[in-house]
């Protein structure tokens, strides 16, 4: 996902499907080792979207906490 698009999520949305890559990227893996994984770059592309969506969160807490004082 680009980042554009998960600005416009919300914060409770982005930890769901934080959730949701993490539990797709687990699966990848097993698949990749018993061989069925046929795209091994969806693996790297998983982890991108994953730490997308950390940078995101992160950003949001800061500004929250910024605003706080």
């Amino acid at each position: 996902m680009k980042p554009s698009e998960l600005r416009e999520i919300s914060t409770e949305e982005l930890s769901t499907k934080e959730q949701e890559i993490r539990e797709s990227v687990f699966r990848m893996r097993f698949k990749l080792s018993t061989g069925e994984l046929e795209d091994t770059s969806k693996i790297k592309q998983s982890k991108k979207d994953i730490a997308r969506i950390k940078t995101i969160m992160s950003e949001r807490n800061r500004k929250a906490d910024d605003g706080s004082k």
